[in-house]
């Protein structure tokens, strides 16, 4: 059993920590000590750190999943993994590719297992998708189209991600980075990059969407649009075959039913034979993701994606970033 210290007590820490046995929480570190401690009673067991190298240092911890905002998740981890501990990134595991760089080098050096918290390759629908495409069922791929977008709230445009030193830019290192991991998870590398950065609605010095046209080597295309104008959250991603077609849809909750719909062609061609599956209940992606880390670490595996698969999505953030002058075009 691999006990853990948790750095950040926000939305998505509490997810992390809803993914533990009680027994395994160790440690709580917040900047805001209150939620540390409410955390800490909630799941009735650990303690609230005083700081992060409190934690880190804590010779009962074995792994450490940090889940602040972008701008301190590669120094925290970058002290985890010094320490010689394993650690659970959230994503995007840094602000820029150059964040990343020494932590590439401590992990090689320490030996520890560090993974990245694309939780969306754990979707059921995803994964049932990957499989599909691992057999070979819709022939050599051709092409994607992604959409991801939420509608953001109000006061949206004064919160953390709404200001690039703290966060590295706007939806497109958000949710767009889920799209692009997603992409590379189905199709490998893209060495052609191209991106256009927008700011439509929010009065923000971000970017509130992200049209990307990514290409492999062999010429296969990745089509992706990130938004936080979308109003009605959506999450939507197609991938085409020359002998059929996947259509993902919601992740569940406000994005709506979890949906794989399989498309086969006939050999006639005409209409195409359809499957379709779907996936009630509650998201269980985080939950898996956390089992993948545990094994991670018990069978002493590389973890996928690991830092250079965020080293890779980050690459392609900065160079559209790049081509747009700024983080975020207003």
């Amino acid at each position: 059993m691999t006990r853990f210290g948790l750095i950040g007590a926000g939305l998505v820490g509490k997810k992390r920590a809803a993914c533990l046995r009680p027994e395994q929480l160790v440690a709580v570190f917040d900047l805001d000590e209150s939620r540390a401690k409410d955390l800490v009673a909630k799941v009735n067991h650990g303690r609230a750190a005083t700081s992060p190298a409190d934690l880190i240092n804590d010779p009962e911890v074995e792994a450490v999943i940090i889940s602040t905002r972008h701008d301190s998740l590669a120094s925290f981890a970058l002290q985890a993994i010094r320490a010689g501990r394993h650690v659970l990134i959230e994503k995007p595991a840094g602000r820029h590719p150059a964040e990343l760089a020494p932590l590439l080098e401590a992990e090689r050096d320490h030996r520890v297992r560090v993974r990245i918290g694309y939780n969306h390759r754990f979707h059921p629908a995803l994964q049932e998708a990957h499989r599909i495409i691992d057999a070979g069922t819709l022939g050599p791929l051709m092409f994607m189209r992604g959409r991801y977008g939420h509608g953001g709230r109000v006061g949206y445009e004064k919160e953390w991600r709404a200001q690039a030193e703290i966060s590295g830019g706007g939806e497109l290192i958000d949710q767009g980075v889920h799209l692009i991991d997603l992409a590379r998870w189905f199709f490998g590398d893209f060495p052609h990059v191209h991106g256009t950065t927008r700011t439509f609605f929010w009065n923000m010095a971000v970017d509130d969407n992200a049209f990307l046209e990514l290409k492999t080597a062999d010429g296969r295309v990745a089509w992706l649009h990130a938004s936080c104008t979308e109003w009605k959250n959506l999450f939507s991603l197609e991938i085409y075959g020359r002998d059929g077609k996947l259509q993902i849809d919601g992740l569940g909750g406000s994005y709506g039913p979890e949906r794989l719909i399989h498309y086969l062609m006939k050999p006639e061609m005409g209409v195409p034979d359809t499957t379709i599956r779907e996936f009630p209940g509650s998201d269980s992606s985080w939950k898996l993701e956390m089992e993948e880390f545990e094994q991670d670490i018990l069978l002493g595996r590389p973890p996928s994606p690991g830092l250079k698969d965020a080293l890779a999505v980050l690459e392609i953030v900065d160079r559209i970033y790049r081509e747009n002058g700024a983080a975020g075009d207003t």
